[in-house]
């Protein structure tokens, strides 16, 4: 395990690195951010952006939190995903959770895990209730916690699509398209489970009037 003033020290030797192989590389990066993806991911250590897309420093903008939910009170979400469409134009929304997701199983179980964490969890449970009926016809514990990541993601993104914020900027400028994918731990492959092109239809419940 990498000790603190190892993170520091690498950190040099990363800077050096980047210096020697793209001389303005820093100098580069100081006056510029135009990523084509915002990326809403877990915040589990084993699940790096940037690694596992391959994607550069200015490439993609990044939001990361227990289970990758789209909350629509959460704050900091909404202002990062504002940011990102109306400030950085973003292209394209991801939605990327994975396999084996702890804040899944854990939202599965009926363990108290104290207020905040709970109030969080609520999210997910209400997405088990909604799809139930399926899920109790899956007698294997893991299969069912990996149909749930699959499920969860294709939720958080119909909750992007339910934001003003999409919804105005597909209907002036038609983007973004939003993605939801599910990242495989035990083979680092990346799945689609679902996409909404731009300007798709929702429940006419959640389209807001006069964008």
């Amino acid at each position: 395990m990498k000790t603190y003033e190892s993170l520091l020290n690498d950190n040099k030797s990363w800077a050096a690195k980047k210096l020697a192989e793209e001389p303005g590389f820093f100098r580069k990066l100081q006056h510029v951010q135009s990523p084509e993806f915002l990326w809403i991911g877990c915040s589990d250590s084993r699940v790096p952006p940037d690694q596992i897309t391959q994607t550069q420093p200015g490439e993609i903008f990044i939001h990361r939190n227990v289970a990758n939910l789209v909350v629509n009170t959460d704050v900091n979400l909404m202002s990062v995903l504002d940011y990102a469409v109306n400030h950085l134009k973003v292209k394209h929304v991801v939605v990327c959770g994975h396999y084996g997701c702890g804040g899944i199983k854990a939202a599965l179980s009926n363990i108290d895990f104290n207020q905040v964490l709970n109030m969080w969890l609520r999210n997910i449970k209400d997405i088990f209730r909604f799809h139930r009926k399926e899920l109790e016809t899956i007698g294997d514990e893991e299969k069912k916690v990996n149909r749930m990541v699959e499920l969860n993601v294709k939720e958080q993104v119909f909750n992007l699509a339910k934001t003003a914020i999409i919804q105005k900027c597909w209907n002036s400028e038609k983007r973004p398209d939003l993605h939801g994918w599910v990242y495989d731990l035990g083979d680092g492959i990346i799945h689609p489970v679902v996409e909404m092109k731009a300007g798709t239809d929702i429940d006419p419940l959640y389209e807001y009037d006069d964008l």
